[in-house]
Order: structure tokens, then sequence, then C-alpha cells
């Protein structure tokens, strides 16, 4: 299993602002959702600007997006991966998990490549096509921005870490494995396992620190050996299963513990 760093638990500082709106937890409760010819659905992230970052997994600095996006409201499942790919990687299927249907459950034993592969496959279905939407992996920014859904502290519930199991699958109530997508409480902006259940793969290479000054739609560095992932696993303790911290895989690996959520660019 990739190693970790471990961070200390700190309080994060700043403001986040939504283009005009105030920056308080449920902004996004009833911006738009849409949902893709696989079932997948997706909900507007408005642009605007937030704190990334913290003082031990950071610097803490300013991020301005400047274009709204779509995300995914659940990490991507096994049906639609499945759908899509007509194959299905996941370890916790069959046997594994005792014959338990486990379609709804995310997906993993996905690498990075396998990922961005998916997606290629997915906005080059004729549906999506027509529908003018194509898909990629978050941003690492546009990750942080979506979980932290206009909070600063280090859980967007808050700073104790005790609530954690009735907004995550993790090490004390995982099972050793994963569950089914969307059955914990979604974050303020209506988002299901942005901690827990399985990591996430972001877009961007790994770096150990981010840049001190203010940034613009960042994408991290532009060539690299790892890449991100995010949000923590059913195997994690709670100081991985946070807003801020981060780490770095190569794109190749497989996990049980590693699945994706992506973006939809809409052009209309």
């Amino acid at each position: 299993m990739p190693s970790y760093r471990t961070p200390r638990y700190v309080l994060l500082v700043g403001v986040l602002v939504l283009g005009t709106l105030s920056a308080q937890p449920g902004t996004c409760q009833e911006t738009e959702t849409i949902q893709n010819s696989v079932s997948m659905q997706f909900k507007l992230v408005p642009a605007g600007k937030f704190m990334m970052g913290s003082a031990d997994n950071g610097p803490a600095h300013e991020v301005t997006l400047t274009e709204p996006y779509y995300i995914g409201v659940y990490e991507v499942t096994q049906a639609q991966f499945e759908q899509v790919m007509q194959a299905n990687p996941s370890g916790f299927q069959g046997e594994a998990v005792d014959n338990v249907d486990t379609a709804n459950h995310p997906v993993e034993k996905v690498s990075w490549d396998d990922a961005v592969e998916f997606c290629r496959v997915l906005s080059a279905l004729p549906e999506e096509k027509a529908a003018g939407r194509t898909f990629r992996l978050p941003t690492e920014a546009e990750w942080e921005n979506a979980t932290r859904a206009g909070t600063t502290t280090e859980f967007y519930f808050g700073e104790n870490d005790a609530e954690l199991g009735e907004f995550a699958w993790y090490l004390n109530n995982g099972e050793k494995r994963t569950q089914p997508v969307g059955q914990k409480q979604p974050n303020p902006w209506g988002l299901y396992d942005m901690y827990g259940n399985v990591e996430e793969w972001c877009q961007d290479f790994w770096t150990d620190d981010y840049s001190a000054g203010p940034a613009t739609n960042p994408t991290g560095p532009s060539r690299g050996f790892t890449r991100i992932r995010r949000g923590g696993g059913w195997i994690h303790y709670p100081s991985v299963c946070c807003s801020d911290f981060r780490a770095g895989s190569p794109p190749s690996i497989q996990s049980r513990t590693l699945g994706f959520r992506v973006v939809c660019v809409d052009s209309k």
C-alpha cells in the first residue's frame, strides 16, 4: 500500500467566496443537477475563491476557480464502470463479499490511467456527444473546493472527527471493504462520500508543497511520477479522510482503496 505522510490537526483559515454568494455551508444545495446517459448525476459548483490547503498540507493559499463545473454527486460505481468499459476490475465483488450485489459500490482497483480511459470512452458515447458533454477527472483544486463546500474546518462538518462516521465509511466502520455509494450524509453541497469509501484520483501530478501565493485555476506541476489521490478510503484513519490531506501514487497502481469521481464539461 502507498505510504502516507501523517498530518497534524490544524485549524484551516480563510473565507470562501463563491461569486456574489455568501460563503455559508449549503450555498449549492439548490443548484442545478444533471444526469448523463449512464445515470451518473452531477452537481453544478459555481466559480469563486476558496482557501486551499493547511499549515501541514500546504501552505494554505487562496485559489480562484474562474469557471463553474459539474462534479459527480457520487463516486463512479461498479455498474457504471462496467456499462461503459464492458469490464469490472473491482476486488470487492462476488465471493470476496459473500456474493452480495456490489453494482452500487464504488469501482476500485482502477489505476489513474484506467480512470482517464473511462472518461475518454464515456465522452465518445453517441448520447454524450449529441448532448455536448465531455468528462475528465477533477483537478485537485476542484476536488478540494467541492469537498469543503464553503467550509474552512478540517472536515466539512467541523473539527471533531468523532462525527466522521455519520459522513464516511472509514477504518472504524468500513467493515474492511467498500459500501454502496450515497449511504452516509452528504456534504453541504449535496455530494456524497467525499471522505472515505474509496480514495479518489485527481488529474494533477503530485507535488510535496503548493506555491505559497494565490493561484488561479491551478493544475499542479507539468510533470512528475505520481498522481494525486484524495479523500481517504474504507481502510483509513480520520486524519486521511478530511478536506486537506493529500498524497500521491504512480498512475499505474491499482488498489482496493482507490476509485474516482468525474467532472462533466457541458458545452451547452
